[in-house]
């Protein structure tokens, strides 16, 4: 079996791999080698199974499938991952109530609040509220084994809180978006780049790099650089903007792609 596969089970190992990142589709698979959650279904089902087998991560190990908000990107398989697996859905009141249409029927539906903690299969998932321009957009942190893992990927800002709550974490999943000059000079229209760079659009690498400094800690394992622009960012430019500030031989820092899953990190 090649590093980019499963590494052995262990239930006192926390697993993670970014199956896909973008505007064209999110999902981030969790699990201790046993139970398994996604945060965030933005494929089709077909596609995150394909996603999930390249990594020999199985389906029949997921329990449940956490929404961050309700954009499409972050919902296309949600619902037809629920019904073929008969998983779970745990999501907000009010981001249910503006995806409810495109959901369909549900296995089951959970409702959480930003700010109060709930536990799956042994994961405790604490939601956060985010600056985005969706209902009611969440963060998480979710903690098993002693392990912290914090996942922050449509932001407008990091306020305080944010940072708070990404504090001490052994993973980060965090959004490193767009570079500010290639999106001022590059082909979106005016109102769009203005939306991005908003307050409730997102994170520019600079934002990210200064959120890392801020939060960075002796705990930090892994950075995952996630939902890149296509047209705004490249991945060197985001390496290039981050690396200065992480301690190489504490911290690897990965890049989250839209086509391609990360390999399998392995936290222990």
């Amino acid at each position: 079996m090649s590093s980019e596969k499963t590494p052995p089970e262990n239930s006192d190992e926390i697993h993670v791999c970014v199956l896909a990142s973008g505007s064209r589709g999110n999902a981030i698979y969790i699990s201790d080698g046993e139970d398994g959650v996604l945060v965030d279904a933005g494929l089709s089902g077909k596609k995150i199974e394909h996603r999930m087998q390249s990594r020999d991560l199985r389906m029949d190990h997921l329990r449940a499938i956490i929404v961050s908000h309700e954009h499409s990107d972050h919902i296309q398989g949600v619902g037809v991952l629920s019904r073929r697996y008969k998983l779970p859905v745990y999501i907000s009141a009010a981001t249910y109530a503006r995806s409810q249409k495109f959901l369909g029927r549900l296995e089951q539906v959970h409702h959480f609040e930003c700010g109060k903690a709930f536990v799956i299969n042994g994961m405790t998932i604490h939601p956060f509220s985010t600056s985005h321009d969706a209902e009611d957009p969440a963060g998480f942190t979710i903690r098993q084994n002693g392990i912290k893992i914090g996942i922050a990927t449509d932001l407008g800002i990091a306020t305080t809180m944010v940072k708070e709550h990404l504090k001490g974490v052994s993973l980060l999943v965090i959004e490193a978006n767009h570079d500010p000059k290639m999106l001022v000079e590059g082909p979106y229209p005016w109102p769009l780049k203005q939306r991005i760079k908003g307050r409730s659009g997102h994170l520019s690498n600079e934002n990210t790099m200064s959120l890392i400094r801020e939060i960075q800690d002796e705990q930090l394992q892994h950075v995952i650089l996630a939902h890149l622009s296509e047209q705004n960012n490249r991945p060197e430019i985001a390496l290039e903007m981050v690396k200065p500030i992480i301690d190489a031989g504490r911290t690897t820092i990965h890049i989250a792609a839209q086509d391609a899953c990360t390999k399998v990190v392995r936290l222990v």
